[in-house]
């Protein structure tokens, strides 16, 4: 019964009305109709930029990925591959007249190859393991790609030792060294391995060897993580040997394999404790760029662009006094600027480094680029979404003054929806600091009433709520049910100079919740649409853990809560995670060493105070915050007589991914602070 009345509901929900061209408030369905671009790529002429394209396959209940292409004028937009399976990654050629790319269509992951022009791809590998993350060589003879092995197996003999294991009628894991499992999947024992095999097939090498460590990095690590060297004779990539204290170090280096593994990987930065990662080359060969951080066991600090002579040079920083952290690395043609794209202010910028000089300039500020594709002629092609729109492609000339839109794949959906407008303000926060946020109005705005008001807060909690187009946090979801949106960049987050995003180190429960309680007086008093006797707060993750942290601190100020994987108990939360560098760094050691910095600002020792109606959300692959917490807070709110729901995915990680998982998610999220945010019945929100 409960699946044929839930199958209804999402059945109703992607039934287009006749009236559909009207246009009507933004919700989830617009949200999962969106276009998502990803991975740009221009050609080595410059006229092309190849990109991958999602769609929702609501049918399917998954994204379908494709690979499109189009000039670097915005001209000739055309699909490549249209095919069920995956498509995703495409590299170009060194000559430009063939595409390389990752697909699921022979039922594993492999890569094929197809002509700019299109036409039926071709297979180049079939080998008995999925395949991922490609890397072309500058000479055009050799490809490099990652894939799970048992360190010291072959392919073959991973697939062998692997069906042996699936024979076993025994189920039991035998583990003697962390990581048991990682973000949501359990260890195995396989590693990323970087491998090398000519182009057009052959016997793939792999050059890490014996290596028990990974590259790319898990769980979220790519093909920037590994490049061949400008004689396409070795490999660089980035790799953490940490042994048995993988678990709580944070000391990735950079390391040199020849690409036929006739000798073991070399440490090159073996002189830096912290994080090395992102090698890339300069176009003429003769410097490596790489992105550093300086602190060991801080995984949020800042991320220096460093560059040395190749091969023997020393390492230094480029513009060392710039203080935001880096994201990625794009050489111009001519090797004298780096561009990359950095938290700032509420956006993420993209930027220009002059290696000369030292000096970081502001290409493009608003807006939040996510990827730099290249450099064609005298512009730089990347991927902007905002607050009012997903990724399309842009096109800035180098020196920032100009800029066009290359892409308008969602010009449609967008149009069909009507959004909230969008401001930043600042505020003094704690410290007196400046503290930035952003408000979203409700749709269909009308200065003459009064609006239920949303406070968004980040996870990370190193991130920063920007003017980003988000799919699971996304503000204007809520301006399209009605409520004027909040999102706070309290002590903690990125953008801001690296000082204010170590503040909240030691600080979970201080600066942060000042920030947000100062930054709602704030948006109370300079916008009078707002109605602060009906306000909710929601998070997720540090988010999560800020809303349980709330409850006991400010258990009178709001309607409704929403917490999405939150700790409840800072002290266990450390010995049921995974990732343990984060607490030592976060509470300042370990539980054992320093009890205080658990206990400090723990949400457990206030639920006595608790008395705010909450919605509590997990999901059963979460192994970053474990779904205990999320049972204990259900737990608490239950046991206090506290009105309380319980949402559960067992099919979900951290995040909620799923479309129709996501769509009941949001509906569960908006009935639930409808219910103590509306004085009256809720009204249609146009959350078709």
């Amino acid at each position: 019964m409960f699946r044929t009345l839930l199958s209804l509901v999402l059945l109703s929900l992607f039934v287009v009305p006749a009236h559909a061209a009207d246009t009507h408030p933004f919700g989830v369905r617009d949200m999962w109709e969106m276009k998502r671009i990803s991975d740009p790529q221009v050609s080595p002429d410059g006229k092309w930029v190849l990109f991958t394209l999602r769609t929702t396959d609501f049918e399917a209940n998954k994204g379908r990925t494709d690979l499109w292409v189009v000039g670097v004028d915005g001209k000739g937009l055309r699909q490549l591959t249209n095919d069920p399976a995956a498509d995703t990654g495409g590299r170009w050629s060194v000559d430009g007249k063939s595409i390389y790319f990752t697909s699921t269509r022979s039922k594993s992951s492999q890569i094929w190859k197809l002509s700019p022009s299109g036409g039926e791809p071709t297979p180049v590998t079939n080998l008995s393991l999925d395949v991922s993350n490609i890397v072309l060589s500058r000479d055009g003879k050799s490809l490099a790609f990652s894939i799970e092995v048992f360190p010291g197996r072959s392919i073959d003999e991973t697939k062998q030792q692997l069906d042996e294991r699936a024979a076993n009628k025994a189920t039991g894991r035998v583990y003697d060294s962390l990581f048991i499992r990682h973000w949501d999947t359990w260890a195995d024992g396989r590693r990323n391995h970087v491998f090398v095999m000519p182009i057009d097939g052959g016997t793939p090498v792999d050059v890490m060897q014996a290596m028990d460590a990974d590259s790319p990095s898990k769980p979220f690590g790519g093909g920037e993580e590994f490049t061949f060297t400008p004689d396409s004779r070795a490999m660089v990539f980035t790799a953490r040997d940490a042994g048995h204290e993988e678990a709580w170090s944070t000391n990735f280096d950079l390391y040199l394999a020849p690409v036929d593994a006739s000798a073991a990987p070399r440490n090159l930065t073996a002189d830096n404790d912290a994080w090395d990662t992102n090698p890339t080359f300069s176009n003429d060969g003769q410097q490596l760029a790489w992105l550093a951080m300086a602190r060991a066991g801080y995984e949020a600090d800042r991320k220096a662009v460093m560059v040395r002579a190749w091969p023997n040079g020393a390492a230094r920083e480029i513009a060392p006094k710039w203080d935001r952290s880096a994201e990625t690395i794009v050489w111009s043609r001519d090797g004298k600027t780096i561009y990359t794209y950095a938290p700032n202010l509420g956006n993420q910028s993209l930027f220009a480094l002059d290696l000369a000089k030292g000096r970081a300039k502001t290409i493009v500020r608003s807006g939040w680029v996510n990827s730099v594709a290249g450099i064609a002629g005298k512009s730089v092609i990347y991927g902007l979404d905002h607050l009012r729109s997903p990724v399309e492609i842009y096109s800035a000339s180098l020196d920032g003054k100009k800029t066009s839109a290359i892409t308008s794949v969602n010009a449609e959906q967008i149009a069909g929806a009507r959004w909230g407008e969008t401001e930043q303000f600042t505020f003094s926060g704690a410290n007196h600091d400046t503290v930035y946020a952003w408000t979203v109005k409700p749709v269909d705005f009308d200065p003459a009433k009064k609006y239920p008001v949303a406070v968004i807060v980040h996870g990370g909690p190193q991130v920063s709520m920007s003017n980003h187009f988000h799919y699971r946090w996304n503000p204007q979801f809520y301006a399209g049910a009605g409520y004027a949106t909040l999102v706070v960049d309290f002590h903690g987050s990125p953008g801001y100079g690296q000082k204010f995003c170590d503040d909240i180190r030691g600080d979970w429960g201080g600066a942060p919740f000042e920030d947000i309680q100062k930054g709602l007086d704030a948006a109370l008093a300079k916008y009078a649409y707002m109605d602060g006797t009906r306000v909710v707060a929601l998070g997720a993750s540090y988010g999560g853990y800020m809303v349980n942290w709330m409850a006991g601190q400010m258990p009178d100020r709001f309607r409704a809560f929403v917490c999405h994987d939150g700790n409840l108990d800072e002290r266990f939360a450390y010995f049921d995670t995974e990732e343990l560098w984060f607490p030592e760094w976060e509470h300042h050691g370990t539980p054992w060493d320093n009890p205080d910095g658990y206990t400090k600002h723990n949400p457990i020792d206030h639920v006595g105070k608790w008395k705010t109606p909450m919605l509590v959300i997990h999901g059963g692959l979460d192994y970053r915050v474990v779904e205990t917490q999320g049972f204990a807070t259900f737990n608490t709110l239950q046991r206090r007589g506290i009105p309380s729901k319980f949402l559960y995915f067992p099919d979900e990680n951290h995040w909620v991914l799923k479309p129709a998982n996501s769509i009941q998610w949001h509906t569960e999220v908006l009935s639930w602070i409808d219910r103590w945010a509306k004085p009256s019945p809720a009204q249609p929100s146009g959350n078709r």
